[in-house]
């Protein structure tokens, strides 16, 4: 609340004149060394006083009716002869009643002027008026046009609940301090274009009929307008404001636009109403922009705008098509809904859109490029990286959501509806598995590189255990456990499986894998058979981890063949015979083979045991009996390899298709 003036705690009523008396209920303060206000002074008294008037003169007529002559003889008595300006010093006319116009234009006031509870019947006219101290009309009433264009007030001016009966013309005008406009009424338009407010301006619960027209203004602080009711349109095109601008609860009946309008601390839009469009072309706001709650019923292009702090349009409602183009640092959409198409093109911005209601297709895109407005290029003062990163979908029915370029390395996907529809176009990433060697107590561990969910960073960070690499989640945010994550990959794999990318989504799989393995819904013995799975072959998306294992079992074959599976020489077939009379019987055995009695070493050397354990290795491989005598140690052998290594090879050549297919 600003101070008043000074007043006398209780008027005195105008007394009687020499000619004449004063009407009962005149409240005029009495003129010096009369008993009667100027109104009621007759006219030898009142030619008399004004003759002891000079310019610069203080002036105290409160609660005096004035009519259009009787100002004019004042003023003209106040004239400096050589300028022919008004000059008066303090000028104290509150409570006075004008019953036409009040002609104040050029006039020069060297102190205060108050006009608080003052009655203009007509016009109220200070274009062009000089006012050094402060200006005051609170509570006044004015029936017809209200002009300040081209004033100067040193000071603050002060209108709260002022009543202005026709329009409000402040073009160009200079406020030194503070501007109070406080449950104001504005039957006509208002116009402040290009005026200079050095303070505040504070517009509260005022009420505009027709149009509030702010472009090219200029105030030092902040400009209120909570509550504020416009019934045309608002303008603050190309408006420099110092501080916040407030615009809670407003209601914009047309259109409200704030092209090329630069803020420079927060602008607040919380629960206001717009009728109209909503035109950000350009606007530059040094803090957040909070749009909460707001409803857009025509809103059709919004931006694009620059924004240093937040874009929150959290509770908006957005009923028409829209598109929006903005450089943040971040955008919110908690439990925004578009009840119809839009495009959100942006850059810099964190974006989070968690409970968010798309009941149409709604497409988020990075620009590469700064927007651009009047054919250059929009300042972007504060803001570095241009991607665009989403860090939440919960609660968002991703069928009707399309990413293009969009990092999603600490998006959370948990909770999305519909997310095996979701589309990613363009580049996008997400959080990778920490690379290079990591222990596990005593044994080394090599993370396999592949994209992954925030969340599985968030509980594999929680573990205590080989954590180095992982990103913890942040304070306060739940670490959901691997029976929660498995649906969620294997939603994301689905959706890469629809969208014909079977490659990209083989990550997705072995995340769904990884989660299964270790979810303790699972029996243990279908976790034992993951957990075998996963060490030879990756899931089946892991050639190298395959291949090597085949490598391992073809070159422990290689061994054991030559050690004990190959005979130390072939076997030959032994016949016997008995001869009877002049018949023989023959019987013809081949011997069990037998390993060689010689060191191993011998047996390791010989490049003819080599030769023939690795054809018997080769075509096990490949389900091939080798025809070669085996002991009885090699004959066991080649039946366990025969089974093994083919099914190691087929897990290779599995893992190669899956990164592969089309």
């Amino acid at each position: 609340m600003h101070p008043s003036p000074d007043l006398p705690p209780r008027w005195p009523h105008c007394g009687h004149g020499a000619a004449q008396a004063a009407p009962v209920g005149c409240r005029g303060i009495h003129v010096p060394g009369h008993d009667a206000c100027l109104a009621h002074l007759d006219d030898v008294d009142r030619t008399a006083y004004l003759a002891t008037l000079a310019p610069g003169a203080d002036i105290d007529h409160r609660g005096t009716p004035f009519t259009e002559e009787l100002l004019s003889e004042l003023l003209t008595a106040l004239g400096d002869l050589a300028t022919g300006r008004p000059c008066l010093g303090r000028a104290q006319f509150g409570g006075a009643r004008f019953s036409g116009d009040a002609r104040f234009g050029w006039a020069k006031i060297g102190g205060d002027a108050s006009f608080n509870g003052a009655e203009i019947g007509g016009d109220a006219r200070f274009n062009g008026a000089e006012i050094r101290g402060d200006a005051w009309f609170d509570g006044a009433e004015i029936g017809g046009d209200t002009s300040f264009s081209g004033a100067e007030i040193g000071g603050d001016a002060w209108f709260d609940g002022a009543k202005f009966g026709g329009h409000a013309r402040f073009d160009g005008t200079k406020i030194g301090g503070h501007a109070g406009f406080r449950g104001a009424e504005i039957d006509g338009h208002a116009s402040f274009d290009a005026a200079r407010i050095g303070g505040h301006a504070g517009f509260r619960d005022a009420k505009f009929s027709g149009d509030a027209w702010f472009s090219k203004a200029e105030i030092g602080s902040y400009a209120g307008f909570r509550g504020a009711e416009i019934g045309g349109d608002a303008r603050f095109d190309g408006a420099l404001i110092g501080g916040d601008a407030w615009f809670d609860g407003a209601k914009f009946s047309g259109h409200a636009g704030f092209r090329g309008a630069e803020i420079g601390g927060d602008a607040t839009f919380s629960e206001a109403l717009i009728g109209g469009d909503a035109r950000f072309d350009g606007a530059l706001i040094g803090g957040d922009a909070q749009f909460l709650g707001v409803v857009f019923e025509r809103a059709a292009v919004m931006g694009p705008l620059a924004c240093t702090g937040t874009l929150d349009l959290s509770e908006a409602v957005f009923e028409k098509a829209v598109i929006i183009e903005a450089a943040t640092a971040a955008l919110r959409c908690w439990r925004t809904r578009w009840a119809q198409t839009a495009a959100l093109r942006l850059r810099h911005a964190t974006v989070d859109l968690s409970d968010a209601v798309l009941e149409y297709p709604v497409s988020i895109a990075a620009r590469s490029r700064p927007f651009t407005v009047d054919s250059e290029e929009m300042a972007e003062a504060g803001l570095t990286d241009p991607g665009v990163r989403a860090v939440s979908l919960r609660g968002v029915d991703a069928a009707h959501l399309v990413l293009t370029d969009i990092d999603l390395t600490n998006c959370r996907f948990a909770g999305t509806i519909h997310l095996d529809q979701l589309r990613l176009e363009g580049r996008y990433t997400l959080a990778a598995a920490p690379s290079g060697l990591r222990r596990r107590g005593m044994r080394p561990v090599r993370w396999t590189p592949r994209r992954t969910l925030a969340e599985e960073h968030h509980w594999r960070a929680s573990r205590g255990t080989s954590t180095r690499g992982w990103t913890p989640a942040p304070e306060g945010e739940e670490v959901l456990e691997p029976a929660a994550l498995a649906p969620v990959y294997r939603q994301l794999r689905k959706a890469f499986e629809d969208g014909k990318h079977e490659p990209g989504a083989a990550d997705f799989y072995y995340g769904e894998m990884e989660m299964r393995r270790h979810a303790d819904d699972i029996p243990w013995a279908e976790r034992s058979l993951l957990t075998a799975y996963w060490a030879l072959s990756g899931y089946g998306l892991r050639a190298s981890r395959a291949l090597g294992w085949l490598l391992a079992a073809m070159t422990a074959t290689l061994l054991a063949m030559m050690l004990w599976g190959l005979p130390q020489n072939d076997p030959k077939p032994t016949s016997t015979g008995t001869l009877t009379g002049r018949s023989i019987t023959m019987t013809t055995e081949t011997p069990d083979p037998v390993n060689p009695d010689g060191p191993y070493r011998e047996r390791l050397l010989s490049t003819e045991r080599f030769e023939k354990s690795l054809r018997v290795v080769i075509n096990s491989v490949v389900f091939r009996s080798s025809g070669q005598d085996l002991t009885t140690t090699g004959t066991y052998t080649e039946m366990a390899t025969r089974l093994t290594e083919p099914v190691l090879l087929g897990l290779a050549v599995l893992a190669i298709r899956g990164r592969v297919k089309r």
